[in-house]
């Protein structure tokens, strides 16, 4: 594996750390650019493990964190929902111009809310895959408790997400309630690809129900049955990146392994 990290601009202006993994004794089959879970990192064990998995298969993984998140720099608490979008959009940007844009895109979580959301903005893109994703990016509003009704009234809060604190603004909130999840997923013009569990108690599999029935052919849903949300278990990432590989390949664009 030929492991680079990359440094680019994102959508407020910072400098963004990303790491991209490629085959060192072949050309890649496709660029994937993956989007990280709400609050995550491009290092949390999914992503590290998805990523590594379809390395195997010869693909090329690009994964960054998001504007005030992990490695990259800026504040979390000003960034929102359509900057985590135009941050995808500046990371493909990256690809297009020094590598070769990604063919496919993977989001975890609100990370795959913000795939189905930049597509249209990066016109390579022929495959999205979602992983356990919200129908509504509003639904992470969910896990805010009292801490919403705080940021509605004073512009800020102090939110408590997997037991730790965030610094989240009222421009957050705001930028959600204009946001038209559904327009992008009707109009998505990729093909789809639809992970979730049954038993993922901090997204509903009601969501995926939802992306699938907005969304156009082709679309298939595929259960990762018994996961967890984060994906905890080495084999659920791994059987990800295979089932991937092979959609990939059924829809012709990727080069053959």
């Amino acid at each position: 594996m030929t492991r680079e990290k990359i440094i680019f601009n994102g959508a407020l202006g910072e400098n963004l750390c990303g790491r991209l993994d490629t085959p060192d004794d072949r050309e890649p089959r496709a660029y994937v650019l993956f989007a990280h879970c709400f609050t995550g990192s491009k290092d949390v064990l999914a992503a590290k493990r998805i990523a590594r998995s379809l390395w195997l298969r010869g693909f090329a993984v690009f994964r960054f964190d998001f504007t005030g998140l992990g490695d990259s720099e800026g504040d979390f608490a000003n960034t929102t929902f359509s900057s985590n979008v135009e941050d995808l959009v500046a990371a493909a940007k990256y690809l297009r111009d020094e590598k070769k844009a990604p063919a496919v895109l993977i989001g975890h979580s609100l990370g795959g809310a913000a795939v189905i959301a930049a597509a249209e903005h990066i016109p390579e893109v022929r495959g999205v895959c979602t992983i356990g994703a919200p129908a509504d990016p509003a639904h992470v509003t969910h896990h805010f408790g009292d801490a919403l009704t705080v940021m509605e009234h004073t512009g800020e809060a102090e939110v408590n997400i997997g037991g730790r604190p965030f610094r989240m603004k009222k421009s957050f909130l705001d930028d959600l309630k204009w946001h038209k999840q559904e327009y992008s997923i009707k109009n998505l013009d990729r093909a789809l690809l639809i992970f979730h569990s049954q038993v993922d108690d901090i997204v509903g599999i009601e969501n995926a129900g939802q992306i699938y029935q907005a969304a156009k052919h082709p679309k298939s849903f595929i259960s990762l049955d018994g996961a967890d949300h984060m994906l905890t278990n080495k084999e659920d990432s791994c059987y990800v990146a295979e089932v991937i590989s092979a959609w990939v390949h059924r829809y012709g664009f990727c080069r053959s392994s």
